[in-house]
Parts: C-alpha cells; sequence; structure tokens
C-alpha cells in the first residue's frame, strides 16, 4: 500500500502540497498537526498534564488550549518542547498506526516532524517540501503574525531542511511559483504509481 510521508520546514508548503493531493488526486489526508489539536481538546488527559505543568493561564475562557502562550514557552526552551512531545507524539504515532492498518487505497500522511518524531517507519515514500530561509522565515512571520526572533526560534527547533531533503524519496522545491511546486507533485504522483 503506498503511504506518502509528507513533510518539510514550518511554512514550506506541507498543507498546500496535501490539499492538492485530497482535490486533485482524491487521497485521503491525515495530518499529524489536526491529531496533536485533537490530543490537547477539552476534557483531554493531554490538556490536564499541560495544566499540571503550566498552570491555567494557558487556558482560554472557553476551556480551550492557548495554542500561542504555549509556543511561547516551547519555542524559547528546549527541554519544555521536549516534554510536550512525549505527552503527544505517542498519542499521534497511535492514530497514524490505526490509520496506517486501516487504510485500502494510498493515503497521505502529513507529518511535520516525520524524522524528529521518529515515525518514518510508518509510511513508504517521504516527501520533503522545502524552500528558501528567506522564503520560510516570510511565510511564517507572515501566516502566524511572528517577530522575526519568534519565527526563527521556531524553524530552529526543527532538523535542518537539507538533512530531511537528503533523507527524502522525493524532493518537492517551493521556491517559485505555485504552478511550478504543484506540477512537481504531479510528476511525483505518477512517478512512483
Amino acid at each position: 500500500m503506498r503511504l506518502i510521508g509528507i513533510t518539510g520546514g514550518i511554512g514550506m508548503g506541507k498543507t498546500t502540497v496535501s490539499n492538492y493531493l485530497a482535490t486533485t488526486h482524491h487521497f485521503p489526508i491525515v495530518d499529524a498537526d489536526l491529531i496533536a489539536r485533537d490530543a490537547v481538546a477539552i476534557g483531554s488527559p493531554i490538556l490536564s498534564q499541560i495544566v499540571d505543568r503550566y498552570g491555567s493561564k494557558l487556558i482560554r475562557l472557553d476551556g480551550t488550549l492557548d495554542r500561542s502562550r504555549l509556543g511561547t514557552i516551547i519555542f524559547s526552551d528546549a527541554a519544555e518542547r521536549a516534554w510536550l512531545e512525549q505527552q503527544i507524539h505517542p498519542h499521534v504515532r497511535h492514530v497514524f498506526e490505526t490509520e496506517r492498518l486501516r487504510a485500502t487505497v494510498p493515503s497521505v500522511f502529513v507529518i511535520p516532524l516525520l524524522f524528529e518524531a521518529e515515525m518514518t517507519d510508518l509510511v513508504t515514500e517521504i516527501w520533503v517540501i522545502s524552500c528558501s530561509e528567506q522564503q520560510q522565515l516570510q511565510r511564517l512571520m507572515q501566516r502566524e503574525k511572528l517577530s522575526r526572533e519568534q519565527a526563527e526560534a521556531r524553524i530552529q527547533s526543527q532538523m535542518p531542511i537539507q538533512e530531511k531533503r537528503d533523507r527524502a524519496d522525493v524532493v518537492l522545491e517551493n521556491s517559485t511559483s505555485l504552478e511550478a511546486l504543484l506540477n512537481q507533485v504531479d510528476q511525483a504522483v505518477d512517478r512512483q504509481s
């Protein structure tokens, strides 16, 4: 069964590629970011652990996690980021393992931390989306409304993109136009099928 693992640096185009694969190629998409959000939903054990560690100041009035405040903590302290990942990654892995067993058609697993979380065994091929550091920084600052320092901290928290490129089966370059990126996706789909 073909299971495509999509990864790359933050702000490099993983969502653009996965949305295109879903709408144009009709591949089912399983997204680690959505699974991680579910893991910290109201009433979840992981949310309780976060509150126990950092206090109720991270909970909004509606009871949901203030992800921005949590991000400030974990992207400025590698030990705290590691602690949070130890809470969330086992849940994410379990969901992906379940989806892998259920898969009856080629599927796409979007896993930003595919290498860092040691989840490469869950996929049959790895696609890395890449762009220049400057483009990544600008996209992230604009998308998340972050300062340059905040964006750089998030980028530096991940494996360098060249290491991901070196371990990829397919590298999709997202430095020029959307059309060029989507053409690369079409070629990768055709080449591997």
